[in-house]
């Protein structure tokens, strides 16, 4: 018997899929069609193309459906500059201008806000845009595969000869398949050129590449890590297992970019590529490297986390900064801290900041970077924030001016936000990678704070992902 979301893709007759006028750009950064009062979700269209549409998928509430002729292209669109756009999973909105996407990220932030929030807010700052719309990311991370993914076109050329022994991204909604890169316009050179030496000199010699789904091999998973301010570059190769070529390896790599400050290796053997319960070993160089901000130097470790975008980030903490508005005698609670940057940016204002993050390793990566900082007025601490932030803590740390948080996706949980109402801090800045996660919590905060400014920044160019700063205050 036809499920209900079959019977809902039958329904649409195919005269109703042809010349279809996309109709506006949605969550996620799919765009939207409304067909026979059913809601379409389109990928690699702008809004303004008119197309021909296939159903690709059916289900209970909405269909997905994928372009199969364009009669019209949108004034939105421009011409993609990466020769991987529409195969790789990155950089989805290389089609749209860049002023196009601004628009959208702004409203969006507007529209989550007050939809999911249900909450007043003032008039939203006009985005910022990312200082720099390519080569703008300080860290990627590539996975090695022996059975590479081909293209359709690639499939189609019986002619071609290709090396299925890569080196490159995943394919959009495929864990197990992975493109190939030549040139990715994300991350500044020597990224390109480290990542396509590594890996020729393995095909060379003949080191196994791995296998995803069986987890076998040798070569795993590449991460670089680049800093602009100071010129610094990180390495780390991942291996499955220890193996004779892997020192050979990183010899060759070493030789050939001797500019290289931190080259390192992991053995993994898990069922995920996370490295932060397991031994890097640093082969050459320092264990870590440098970026700058403000004078300020903030250590990067193979484990530490840094806003991939320096300097998106630099004006995000700056927005930060202005909206905390914190006097010399204010006490500050920075949660979620990570290593610190946020703390250490803002310590010089505040008579003293608390700092509380859940891993361990990025609260000693914190104190370290102000210790090097000279920075003598702030503390952290390392635990579950549901846990840490208790009437205890607070009693013996002190009640707090400002708090200024920084969750994950996934937004704060009920019992932080909950805290939050009842310490009533005079003003609470909470910045959010995730704006829909950050309503929910701002409906939940609405009990006791009002939403007084509102500033999203664009950190990612060319996704669909934005960065908001709200400002709550106390009705």
């Amino acid at each position: 018997m036809p499920s209900k979301a079959t019977k809902l893709a039958n329904s649409i007759p195919p005269e109703a899929l042809l010349n279809v006028e996309i109709q506006d750009m949605v969550a996620e950064g799919k765009c939207l069609v409304r067909i026979n009062n059913l809601v379409v979700f389109v990928n690699q269209v702008a809004p303004g193309d008119v197309v021909d549409l296939r159903i690709s998928k059916a289900h209970k509430r909405f269909m997905e459906a994928t372009p199969t002729k364009y009669h019209k292209y949108s004034e939105l669109r421009t011409t993609p500059f990466c020769q991987h756009f529409g195969t790789c999973g990155g950089c989805k909105w290389q089609h749209i201008s860049y002023d196009a996407q601004l628009n959208y990220k702004h409203q969006q932030v507007e529209d989550t806000l007050q939809r999911i929030g249900k909450v007043e807010i003032p008039e939203v700052r006009r985005i910022l845009a990312s200082p720099e719309r390519k080569y703008y990311r300080n860290k990627l991370e590539y996975t090695f595969s022996f059975m590479g993914w081909l293209t359709e076109e690639q499939i189609k050329d019986e002619t071609a000869q290709y090396d299925r022994r890569v080196l490159g991204f995943h394919t959009p909604g495929r864990f197990d398949k992975i493109i190939d890169i030549e040139h990715c316009h994300l991350q500044p050179e020597p990224s390109n050129e480290i990542r396509l030496f590594i890996r020729d000199y393995a095909r060379e010699n003949m080191l196994r590449f791995g296998n995803i789904i069986k987890q076998t091999g040798l070569l795993r998973n590449l991460i670089i890590r680049t800093a602009e301010s100071t010129g610094e570059t990180m390495v780390i190769l991942q291996c499955y297992r220890q193996h004779q070529a892997i020192e050979p390896l990183l010899d060759a790599v070493y030789e050939k970019f001797p500019q290289i400050t931190s080259l390192n290796y992991v053995l993994n053997d898990k069922g995920n590529e996370t490295f932060h319960d397991l031994e890097v070993v640093c082969y050459k160089g320092k264990p870590y490297i440098e970026e700058e901000m403000e004078g300020l130097r903030f250590r990067i470790g193979p484990k530490s986390f840094y806003q991939t975008n320096s300097a998106g980030a630099y004006n995000l903490y700056k927005v930060a900064r202005e909206f905390a508005e914190i006097k010399p005698t204010d006490l500050v609670y920075d949660l979620y801290t990570g290593a610190g940057t946020i703390a250490n940016f803002v310590a010089r204002q505040a008579k003293r900041v608390v700092g509380v993050e859940y891993v361990e390793q990025a609260v000693l990566d914190a104190r370290v970077n102000s210790e090097i900082n000279g920075v003598t007025n702030t503390e952290f601490f390392a635990g579950d924030m549901k846990d840490m932030l208790t009437e205890a803590f607070t009693s013996h740390h002190g009640h707090p001016d400002v708090i200024i948080t920084d969750p994950p996706r996934a937004g704060m949980h009920e019992d932080v936000v909950k805290r939050l109402v009842e310490l009533r801090a005079p003003r609470v800045v909470y910045i959010s990678c995730n704006p829909a996660t950050q309503a929910r919590d701002l409906e939940l905060l609405d009990e006791v704070y009002k939403v007084t400014r509102v500033q999203p920044v664009d950190m990612f160019p060319h996704t669909h992902h934005v960065e908001n700063v709200v400002l709550l205050e106390l009705k």
